[in-house]
Formats: structure tokens, sequence, C-alpha cells
């Protein structure tokens, strides 16, 4: 899934590619594209782009008081609509601009996650932006440190929270506990002031190396090519220490940690009734 720094570049090259341009339609092209009835997509019509930017995991595109919010999903993407086909392949939504152009929300796969919310005001007071934590890469080692007291749970499984923390997923989940040199199952509660400060660091330089990254792309990359020390690396050789990359499966996702680095040599079971997993 994309993550915050994907959906960022995204959103500026977007911005820079058609800001100022005016909607002619909006067409909903699956059953389950658009997740809101009020107020009508019509109402954007013949209003500007004014900016495209984003939440989190999400896309914004503004139009005067009017918003969609664009959740790409797993394998949804946000591209331009070279051939304006009838019934595009994985077709989830377009916008057709007045000057001819047109974007076209793609989904491939089969889960259909992916959607449009329409909104009107401030769309951060409201569904689905209202139930998102901050962005990650916006918090000081203070407010995270807030946040890690607060929840009593396993590391990883907060910086994938989008209610915690907005942005993250299972790929920089990875690559922060990586960096920070904490065990991905440690106890938020255990981490204090230090720990808050670590991850801080960690959060950020992940976030600003897969911008960067992004940015110098002319499209929003795919998962494999996306930059990281350690995340879908099982096996291979820890960066860092040269120590085996190992994992630990889950039926949705997986998570990668080095033993040197992270847990200080010991090898966490792969399975959930582990004593290192509590």
């Amino acid at each position: 899934m994309p993550e915050l720094p994907e959906v960022a570049a995204h959103a500026e090259r977007l911005d820079a590619r058609y800001a100022g341009t005016t909607l002619e339609r909006f067409v909903p092209l699956s059953f389950t594209a658009l997740k809101t009835f009020d107020p009508p997509p019509e109402s954007a019509v013949a209003h500007t782009l004014d900016r495209v930017s984003h939440r989190g995991k999400h896309l914004l595109l503004a139009f005067g008081d009017l918003a969609f919010v664009v959740h790409l999903m797993q394998g949804g993407r946000l591209r331009e609509d070279t051939t304006q086909a009838r019934r595009p392949r994985n077709g989830v939504a377009r916008w057709v601009l007045a000057d001819g152009r047109a974007l076209l929300l793609s989904e491939a796969g089969t889960e259909h996650r992916a959607g449009v919310w329409v909104v009107a005001g401030d769309p951060f007071s409201q569904a689905p932006l209202d139930r998102l934590g901050p962005d990650a890469d916006t918090l000081d080692a203070g407010a995270l440190a807030g946040l890690l007291a607060a929840h009593s749970m396993r590391l990883h499984g907060l910086l994938r929270d989008q209610r915690i923390l907005a942005g993250l997923g299972r790929r920089l989940a990875n690559e922060v506990c990586h960096r920070a040199r904490l065990s991905p199952f440690v106890g938020t509660k255990s981490l204090g002031a230090e720990g808050a400060a670590v991850l801080v660091d960690a959060i950020r330089g992940a976030v600003a190396d897969g911008l960067e990254d992004e940015r110098a792309r002319d499209d929003m990359s795919a998962s494999k090519e996306r930059p990281g020390a350690l995340h879908g690396r099982t096996g291979a050789a820890c960066p860092v220490c040269g120590d085996q990359v190992r994992e630990v499966a889950y039926r949705a996702y997986t998570v990668n940690y080095c033993a040197t680095c992270q847990t200080g040599g010991k090898i966490l079971a792969d399975n959930t009734t582990s004593k290192f997993l509590k």
C-alpha cells in the first residue's frame, strides 16, 4: 500500500500538473467508488482545482469549498487517463477536466476498497480524515511520548495504526523499528521520552528517504522499488551489521527485523504465542 512518502510526492506531481484546471464532470465507474452521497460530486463541476494535497495516506483534490478525498488502498492509483475509455480496466472513478484531460482512479486486484469521499467545508473534521491521528512526520518527541504512554501495545502495531499515527504502513513500520534499533514487539509504554526521541528521528529519516526517492520519479513507485534496509528482504544480509534479516509472518503481512540490531540477538518465533511477542 502506498504510504506517506509515496502519497505526498504524488500529490505534489498532481498539483503541479493539474492545479488551475476546471472540472467538467465526475464519473463513478464502479458501484463502490463513491463513499458519500451528500454533497453530490456534481457540486464541484465548473469549479477550479485549487490544489492537490494529502493527509496521511489520503489524497485531497480541492475544488473551492468542496474536496474529493481519495484513498488508494492496496492497489489503487490516480493517474492521467490518456484513453478515456468508456469502461477502463480496473476503473473506479474519473475526473474529466475542461481542458480535455482526465484523471482516472483505478485499482488492481480483487478487493476493490479504493474509493472517493466528497466533503464540503473543512475536510479534516469529517470522515474519513477525522479518524486519523497526526501525520507521523509532524510529531516532536514530546507529542510522540504522549502517544506511546497512552497506548499499551506493540510498537509495530502502533506505528501502523492510522488512528494513532497517520501515514505509516507495514514497510515503514519495519524500517522505522530497524532505524531506531528497537524490537518491533517492544511495549510502547516502556519506551519513555528517550525512546520517543529515537523514534522521531527514525520516522523522519525513513519518510525523508522515501520522499527523496519518490520525487525523482515521474509516477508513483511499485512497492518493490521503494528504498529500505530490510522490508521484504527476508534472508538477506542486514546492511548495518550483516546478520540475516528475519521475519515473523502473519496472514496479511510480514514483520521483518534484524536480531543483532533490534532484539539483542534473540530470534522471535514465527507465531503469535512466542513469549517474545507478548
